[in-house]
């Protein structure tokens, strides 16, 4: 098991499987599926991501560099959250930027009964050493457990 600490963004605890990109990671075209089709299963929708492109997201521990893409970022957070089809948290290996964190703390005030921890600034080593399937649990205090 290794430890990394980072920033609390929205609080929470956790322990999740991981998902991992290290590409930056476009809210709108990878949720997009679920949110106005009705994807139950929450497949990552965003083709231009070959890491996450076709695995699901719900009830994973979403490993990423950054977002990228259209402004309604945060919106699409906040509504993953309150149709219950979010990632279990997302971890940021760099600084979150204002749009995703606008979305996650929205959420977290907000959305009764749902919890999506989000942590960043955990680093890049955080990044290079989890892959897929890794068990990634997030304490309170921003340290992120990742066991093989």
């Amino acid at each position: 098991m290794k430890q990394f600490k980072g920033r609390v963004i929205a609080p929470g605890e956790v322990t999740a499987e991981a998902v991992v990109t290290t590409q930056g990671f476009n809210t709108l075209a990878s949720f997009q599926m679920a949110l106005q089709f009705g994807d139950k299963e929450v497949k990552c929708g965003d083709q231009n991501n070959e890491e996450l492109h076709g695995k699901p997201l719900i009830g994973k521990a979403l490993c990423l560099p950054q977002t990228i893409g259209s402004t309604t970022g945060g919106l699409v957070l906040y509504c993953a959250c309150a149709m219950e089809r979010n990632p279990a948290c997302m971890l940021f290996a760099n600084h979150i930027d204002s749009l995703a964190a606008a979305g996650a703390i929205l959420a977290d005030v907000w959305v009764d009964g749902v919890s999506m921890p989000v942590v960043d600034c955990l680093g890049d080593e955080f990044l290079n050493y989890v892959k897929d399937g890794m068990k990634v649990t997030v304490k309170a205090d921003g340290v992120v457990e990742v066991e093989e």
